[in-house]
C-alpha cells in the first residue's frame, strides 16, 4: 500500500474518532442535564415509581388549613400501615385521595412528593430517602383554605351540582374552593373499604371525581360582560358614556347581525333611553354588549381575554381547563367565524367556556385595581429541611386602574343600584358595599340555564372575590347571586381573621 492509499484511510479513521467523540459529548451533555439540571424535578415526580414506592410505606405529612386545623392526616391500620383519612367531605374534591389501592389524585398528587418527604433540594438525600424511606417523615403542607368557608360553601350549594370559588383579590391565596357533588375520600384512602368507595363514586351521578372549580367549563352567560367590558375599555373602542341608538328598537324588533336577529328581554323601566356602559351592566343589556363586541372586535376580545388568562391553563398548585372565547378557526379576527358569533359571545354565549376559577380571577383583577394575582393554595411547607414560605406573587397587568375603576363602579350599582338589585337579588350584604355580575348562561333545549354570579366586597376596600355557578340553577339571582352573597358576608364579618 503506497503513501496515497494510506492518506484517505487515515482521515476516515480521524472523522469516524471526531464523530464519536461528539457523540459521547452529546450523551454526556444530556446525561448530566437528566441527571444533574433536572435530578431533583424528576425525583419528585408524581409518578416516578421510586414516589410511588416510597409513599406507600410512610406516615404523609399533615394538610392544614389557614387557621391550623388538620384538612389530611394518617393512621395505621391492624398490620401498622398507614393510610390517610381526612377532615370533611367538602374538600374531596379538592384535597382529592391518596390511596395505596388508586393512587393519589387532587392536591395529595400535586404535592406527593412533598408530602411523601422528598422535599428536599439534595437530589443524593431524595435517592437515599427514597430507598430506605423511614429515614424522613411527609412533609406538612399550610393552605390558605378556610375549612369552615369550604363547608358552608359546599352547604350552600347543597343538592346541586356546582361550584364556587372565593381568593383574596389582594394576594391570589384561594379562601375557599367547593365543587359538588362530593365524595367520601377517607373510605377511598382506606385500603379495607377502598374499593367499594371507588367504585361508588365511579357509578355516581354528577361525576362527583371532577373538580368543577378548576376543570369544569361553563358557557358564561352574563358575567363574560365583565370580560368584554375589560376588553372594549382597555383598549379604547368604549367609554363610560357610549351608548347606541338602535339599542331601545332593537329591544323590540331583535338587533340584526349579518341576517341574523338577536333578541333581549324590553326593560319597560328604561323606555326608549339608549343605555350608557353603567345602566347596561345594571340591567345586563345583551344587546348593548353585541354592539360593543362588535365595535371592539374579535381579535381585542381575544387579546385582552387572554391577558385574563383565557387561552391557556391557569398557572395553579393543581390542573386547570382552560377558558376559551371562541373555539377558534375562524377569520373574522380573533379566530371567531362571523359577525354573529362575535356578537353572541361578547355577551356570554356562542362558544365562550369558562371555569369557575377563570371568572373568580375576572373579578379579582378588576377588585385589585387592574393588576392580577397569581392564584395559590399552598402556602407553607415545613419540613425536616425547613420551612418554606410561598409569597403572593404578581401574574400580570390586565388593566390601567382607570379601566378598572370604571368596570367596578358598574359592578357596584349591578349589586346596590334600585335597577341592579332587580338582576342580582340576594347578592347585597347589609352593611358593606359589593359589586357584582350575575349571569344566566342558556344550555340549550328545554333545560334550566346556569345561574352565575361573580363579585368582590367591599366595593370600596375589596377584601374576597368570587364566583358561584349553579348547573341549571335559573336566572343568575336565583340561586348564584344568594350563595355568593352569604357566603361573602359569612367571611366578611365572622371568619376573616
Amino acid at each position: 500500500m503506497n503513501q496515497r492509499d494510506r492518506a484517505p484511510m487515515g482521515r476516515g479513521i480521524a472523522r469516524i474518532g471526531l464523530i464519536l467523540s461528539l457523540l459521547f459529548g452529546l450523551i454526556a451533555v444530556g446525561a448530566g442535564y437528566w441527571q444533574v439540571v433536572r435530578a431533583s424535578e424528576l425525583s419528585r415526580a408524581a409518578d416516578n415509581p421510586l414516589v410511588i414506592a416510597a409513599a406507600r410505606d410512610l406516615v404523609r405529612g399533615r394538610i392544614l388549613d389557614r387557621t391550623g386545623l388538620v384538612l389530611a392526616t394518617s393512621k395505621r391500620d391492624t398490620n401498622g400501615e398507614p393510610y390517610r383519612t381526612y377532615a370533611d367531605r367538602s374538600l374531596a374534591p379538592l384535597i382529592g385521595y391518596a390511596s395505596p389501592v388508586y393512587g393519589t389524585a387532587g392536591l395529595e398528587r400535586a404535592y406527593n412528593a412533598q408530602l411523601s418527604g422528598l422535599g428536599s433540594a439534595n437530589s443524593l438525600d431524595d435517592l437515599l430517602y427514597k430507598l430506605a424511606p423511614s429515614r424522613r417523615q411527609g412533609d406538612e403542607l399550610t393552605l390558605s383554605l378556610s375549612l369552615k368557608l369550604q363547608e358552608a360553601a359546599v352547604k350552600a350549594l347543597g343538592a346541586d351540582r356546582g361550584a364556587v370559588v372565593m381568593l383574596d383579590p389582594r394576594t391570589g391565596r384561594v379562601l375557599a374552593m367547593a365543587s359538588t357533588p362530593v365524595f367520601d375520600a377517607s373510605a377511598i384512602a382506606n385500603p379495607v373499604t377502598a374499593q367499594a368507595a371507588f367504585n361508588r363514586t365511579s357509578a355516581a351521578a354528577g361525576q362527583p371525581f371532577l373538580d368543577r372549580a378548576t376543570m369544569g367549563r361553563y358557557v358564561p352567560g352574563s358575567v363574560f360582560k365583565i370580560v368584554t367590558s375589560v376588553a372594549a375599555l382597555g383598549s379604547g373602542a368604549i367609554n363610560a358614556s357610549t351608548s347606541y341608538s338602535q339599542q331601545p328598537a332593537a329591544e323590540q324588533t331583535g338587533l340584526l347581525v349579518s341576517g341574523f336577529r338577536i333578541h333581549d328581554g324590553h326593560h319597560d323601566f328604561t323606555g326608549s333611553q339608549a343605555l350608557d356602559y353603567d345602566q347596561a351592566i345594571e340591567v345586563s343589556c345583551n344587546l348593548y354588549f353585541a354592539l360593543t363586541g362588535l365595535r371592539t372586535g374579535g381579535a381585542a376580545l381575544a387579546d385582552w381575554a387572554g391577558r385574563l388568562g383565557f387561552g391557556a391553563p391557569i398557572p395553579f398548585d393543581l390542573p386547570t381547563a382552560s377558558s376559551q372565547v371562541t373555539n377558534g378557526g375562524g377569520s373574522f379576527g380573533g379566530g371567531f367565524s362571523d359577525a354573529v358569533e362575535l356578537a353572541n359571545a361578547a355577551y356570554g354565549q356562542a362558544e365562550t367556556l369558562v371555569t369557575p376559577l377563570q371568572m373568580a380571577l375576572v373579578a379579582a383583577s378588576v377588585a385589585n385595581s387592574g393588576i392580577l394575582m397569581k392564584p395559590e393554595l399552598v402556602t407553607g411547607i415545613a419540613g425536616p429541611n425547613g420551612n418554606q414560605t410561598i409569597a403572593p406573587e404578581v401574574w400580570r397587568t390586565v388593566m390601567t386602574p382607570a379601566v378598572a375603576g370604571t368596570i367596578g363602579n358598574a359592578m357596584r350599582l349591578a349589586v346596590e343600584s334600585n335597577w341592579g338589585r332587580i338582576f342580582t337579588s340576594g347578592a347585597a350584604i347589609p352593611g358593606i358595599l359589593t359589586a357584582g355580575k350575575t349571569g344566566t348562561a342558556q344550555i340549550g333545549g328545554s333545560a334550566e340555564p346556569n345561574s352565575w354570579f361573580i363579585g368582590y366586597a367591599p366595593a370600596n376596600d375589596p377584601k374576597v372575590a368570587i364566583a358561584v355557578i349553579v348547573e341549571q340553577g335559573g336566572h343568575g339571582s336565583a340561586r348564584a347571586a344568594p350563595i355568593a352573597g352569604s357566603l361573602m358576608s359569612l367571611w366578611l364579618k365572622t371568619l376573616n381573621p
